[in-house]
């Protein structure tokens, strides 16, 4: 899956330079949210002090920073979309090419075949892609909100979090406890991704048969494959119930769990608004990035379902 494409020659200028081009898009428009993040602190602080002297003229001045920030970050991020896309159809193609002679020179029976040369190998490209660039886009947000979120924690009202990069460790803490607990209540998802895609197949090939020819549909089968893709997919919809119920609990705490550790730290006047609103976007940054696995895990159990069938695939073609 991997050597087809970036152990290839012909397509070494868009595995390699692609793959270069793309994390050095992710690693300025990290660098544009550093500069966004220190924007804040200065015009929130203005915000709090309306009444100053040149007031007005600041928060225009203001605006236009935003703007020069702003808007090469969103140019930036469609430029990266845009590559994306064509990298991992590239990739796509290098996957397809690869198959499609090994498939035909075997006379070895692989169930659902059609299905994972056309939509596996597209599934698992985009898959990769979409998860390496994030993990590099978490790692290289780290590297970037860490020291800022340690100095931050200087401002520390609360007694018993007045330590060193305090900040910095409950972030920390939190993120490892969230992912924790998300495989466990996620434990059974990447099992059951992989039998209804199982299912899928077995009711598409099914399907195939009979259009190119009515009389040879069993209908009884059909519908008794049917139910075996319905059962399974109610399986499915429960165990994601539970789990974007916790998911979705674990992403609204966080939104206000930098302001109650802060917030003591405002109304005793150890800080300002714009440190605080710092100290949210931060932390809200490297939690996130520590918590990458929470927030994609289900990509993680699709593609997990995917990498399945595809290396299953390899090896009925061997």
């Amino acid at each position: 899956m991997f050597r087809s494409f970036f152990l290839s020659r012909r397509w070494a200028l868009w595995a390699w330079g692609g793959l270069l081009v793309l994390v050095a898009l992710v690693f300025i428009t990290v660098q544009q949210t550093v500069k966004l993040n220190a924007w804040y602190g200065e015009f929130y602080d203005l915000l709090q002090k309306p009444e100053q002297a040149g007031g007005l003229e600041k928060f225009w001045g203001f605006m236009l920073q935003f703007a020069w920030i702003a808007f090469p970050f969103m140019l930036l991020r469609s430029m990266e979309t845009y590559l994306a896309s064509h990298f991992a159809f590239r990739w796509r193609q290098a996957l397809t090419e690869v198959y499609l002679p090994r498939w035909k020179a075997t006379d070895a029976t692989v169930e659902g075949a059609s299905q994972r040369i056309q939509e596996d190998c597209m599934r698992f490209a985009r898959q990769t892609e979409n998860l390496g660039l994030g993990l590099v886009r978490a790692l290289l947000t780290l590297v970037s909100f860490i020291p800022i979120l340690w100095a931050l924690s200087a401002g520390m009202a609360i007694a018993w979090l007045q330590f060193e990069g305090s900040l910095f460790w409950v972030a920390l803490v939190t993120a490892v406890g969230g992912t924790v607990i998300s495989w466990f209540v996620g434990i059974r998802l990447p099992g059951l991704e992989y039998n209804n895609q199982k299912t899928e197949a077995a009711l598409r090939k099914d399907l195939v048969f009979a259009e190119d020819e009515r009389s040879r549909m069993d209908l009884p089968t059909v519908l008794e494959l049917f139910m075996g893709v319905r059962l399974n997919n109610f399986r499915l919809f429960n165990h994601y119930a539970y789990f974007h119920l916790w998911s979705n609990l674990y992403s609204q705490m966080m939104v206000i769990f930098p302001f109650l550790l802060m917030g003591p730290s405002l109304f005793t006047g150890l800080i300002t608004l714009g440190v605080i609103q710092q100290v949210s976007n931060a932390f809200g940054k490297v939690n996130d990035a520590f918590s990458y696995l929470i927030e994609r895990w289900t990509d993680i159990t699709e593609l997990r379902s995917i990498y399945k069938r595809l290396s299953e695939f390899e090896k009925a073609l061997a």
